[in-house]
């Protein structure tokens, strides 16, 4: 796990003042590093009845697409509102400072569908937990959420309540 801590870099007082933002940049352009995050995320779900990957936009988009290229399932993008061009279902939830929204085709799961979802990082919850909510409202089941980071000081986890969630790092 040093090699991937070694290649977060921590980026003083972004977005705003007191931030210390978790930049994942230098792993995804360090190929082994990419290649070793991807393997530790995809290790406890080997094996698994998973039938489909889904990725929070937009940094879930990059570890998302590799596992479910790992795992020879298809990705689903979780996107901004206005991003996609069918019909969707959406999902709002409140951040720190307004509220956002994520969307997904209609047809982008079916109600069979054991979801892994995948994102960059883990730090309040609430992107996570409405992206739950919205696989759900689509009809599949939730199998777990997976993050490289997990900002353990912000307790994004207890948002999550019941869903299995593994983290690769741990600040």
């Amino acid at each position: 796990m040093h090699r991937l801590r070694n290649n977060i870099r921590d980026i003083h007082d972004f977005p705003k003042p007191g931030i210390i933002f978790k930049d994942i940049t230098p792993l995804v352009k360090a190929p082994a590093a990419l290649r070793l995050a991807v393997h530790q995320l995809l290790q406890p779900f080997l094996g698994r009845d998973i039938t489909a990957v889904a990725g929070m936009e937009a940094r879930g988009f990059i570890f998302g697409s590799l596992i479910a290229w790992e795992l020879g399932l298809p990705f689903v993008p979780l996107r901004k509102p206005g991003k996609l061009p069918y019909e969707v279902q959406s999902v709002k939830y409140d951040l720190e400072y307004g509220s956002a929204s994520l969307e997904a085709h209609n047809d982008a799961f079916s109600a069979h569908d054991r979801v892994l979802l995948i994102d960059d990082l883990l730090a309040t919850g609430g992107t996570a937990k409405a992206s739950c909510e919205l696989v759900e409202k689509l009809g599949a089941t939730v199998e777990a959420c997976a993050f490289v980071v997990e900002l353990d000081f912000l307790d994004g986890r207890k948002k999550l309540g019941d869903y299995e969630v593994h983290s690769v790092l741990h600040y």
